[in-house]
């Protein structure tokens, strides 16, 4: 492994795949497939993805996948799910409520059997976890 891709900071994953930036950067390869082949199937890990991306912070005008806040998220063998994340703060004030958001979220997705939210603070949460997509959002480029 080369140096530069040890320095890379971990990025999140949904289903043990890396889902970073994926669609941002492929818009322009996705929609030359789509115009010659058949569209795929939604996956549960894309399903689960456009959950989280739909749930937004409500101080700052981007989703919580794409500012960071989520770490991991592990699907077992029966579709239960754990998300791993953090918060921007501590004393942010969704503390006590978005993590029971997210959980009733991504339990509501279709073949997801339960959900299950997990808050750490280690690694602590810092701008530079954000996509390239909410920097430009929030004025960071």
């Amino acid at each position: 492994m080369s140096e530069d891709a040890k320095q890379t900071p971990e990025r999140p994953t949904v289903g043990n795949q890396h889902r970073y930036l994926d669609e941002f950067l492929n818009e322009g390869e996705k929609v030359a497939e789509t115009a010659t082949t058949a569209p795929e199937e939604e996956t549960l890990d894309d399903r689960i993805l456009a959950a989280l991306r739909s749930i937004y912070d409500p101080e700052i005008p981007v989703n919580i996948y794409d500012l960071g806040l989520i770490y991991d998220c592990n699907i077992d063998a029966d579709n239960n799910v754990e998300v791993i994340m953090t918060l921007t703060t501590p004393h942010c004030p969704v503390a006590e409520t978005m993590p029971g958001e997210i959980e009733m979220r991504v339990a509501g997705v279709p073949g997801v059997q339960s959900a299950e939210v997990k808050v750490v603070w280690d690694p602590p949460w810092d701008p530079s976890k954000m996509t390239e997509e909410a920097k430009l959002e929030l004025g960071f480029l």
